[in-house]
């Protein structure tokens, strides 16, 4: 090994929920069949916020962040296909290919999987080893913000993929974060007729409307004279928008949930009504992968990532060094500050 070479990096690790530090860690060494990943960009899901300022990990010290794209530094015996230099992303499920879920081609429902910056050390750090199935190489000369979100990109795409919506077809998106943003793109180059945005906050519903909504709307609101919708996507994971999506819903259209709810989830009687009378789909989406693994959610997500038929620009409200995270999830603990798209960059 050259000695000159760094053997520490720096990451952001969190404790306990809400104790997070910034630290020297060893820098990994790059295993057979795997790849030393340069992280390049690591963007913030709304469930590494949860889980590093409330609900902790499976395991604690532990590295958050699973959105992120780097450059092979190393590639370790056994790696074939990829060079150093290589700008990759990275699907976070590690599935384990042999339940009966992943024998079925189904590897987001995988029973015992693993996981990048949940279940083992993630990419809010300067480097992290990549088993070789798991890195996706992206096309030259791809912005390397734009890989890091394929993965929220891959998520809504996975979630319009349990319906038959196309062409003509009018659609919703309750919860304008960035999945959300990602969803309303997708109906419009899907050949959406309409798509109707929902969000509590008037500042999504701006972003809503730069992603393609054709109509916004204020949580909670009379939704009357707005068309009924043939697919509505619930991203928020609140009750009152889960209510609200089946309501929005028109006779045998579908609702898919994809937000995650902090508690119990109650329908209300003009919710349930509403799903019995007209023959309302609800179903759930959970991940972003399909088969062969990572599926085809991911290669069509990075590729109109890469086009730029999928904006992203306009949702980045944070681009910081790794340095800065602490500071901003004390922030967003105190609700001090709000963010639609945060970026994290460790070199």
């Amino acid at each position: 090994m050259n000695a000159s070479r760094p053997r520490t990096m720096r990451a952001a690790v969190m404790h306990q929920p809400g104790d997070i530090r910034l630290e020297n860690k060893p820098k990994p060494e790059v295993q057979a069949g795997h790849a030393l990943v340069k992280v390049a960009v690591c963007g913030v899901c709304g469930s590494d916020i949860a889980r590093m300022l409330h609900k902790g990990a499976h395991r604690m010290p532990l590295i958050c962040g699973h959105e992120f794209s780097g450059h092979v530094e190393a590639l370790g015996p056994g790696v074939q296909g990829f060079a150093v230099g290589d700008l990759v992303t990275v699907p976070p499920l590690l599935p384990c290919g042999a339940c009966a879920q992943c024998a079925r081609g189904f590897p987001s429902r995988c029973s015992d999987y693993d996981y990048f910056g949940s279940r083992r050390d993630g990419a809010y750090a300067e480097y992290v080893n990549v088993p070789e199935k798991n890195l996706f190489k992206c096309p030259e000369g791809m912005d390397p913000a734009a890989a890091a979100l394929t993965d929220p990109a891959a998520v809504a795409l996975h979630a319009i993929w349990k319906s038959r919506f196309t062409l003509g077809h009018v659609g919703a998106v309750v919860g304008c974060g960035p999945i959300g943003l990602f969803a309303i793109q997708w109906m419009r180059l899907l050949g959406a007729r309409d798509v109707i945005g929902v969000d509590i906050d008037p500042k999504k519903l701006t972003l809503a409307r730069q992603a393609g909504a054709t109509h916004t709307v204020r949580s909670g609101e009379p939704i009357d004279g707005l068309p009924p919708c043939d697919l509505v996507i619930e991203a928020a994971g609140q009750p009152t928008a889960i209510n609200q999506a089946i309501r929005m819903a028109a006779p045998g259209g579908m609702v898919v949930c994809i937000g995650i709810p902090a508690g119990d989830v109650a329908l209300q009687g003009a919710s349930f009504n509403h799903l019995l009378r007209q023959e309302i789909t609800l179903t759930g989406a959970w991940n972003s992968f399909g088969t062969p693994f990572p599926g085809q959610e991911w290669v069509v997500s990075l590729a109109k990532l890469a086009s730029g038929e999928l904006q992203w620009r306009f949702m980045i409200t944070h681009d910081l060094p790794l340095a800065a995270l602490k500071s901003l999830f004390q922030s967003f603990a105190q609700k001090k500050e709000a963010a639609a798209k945060v970026l994290f960059r460790p070199h």
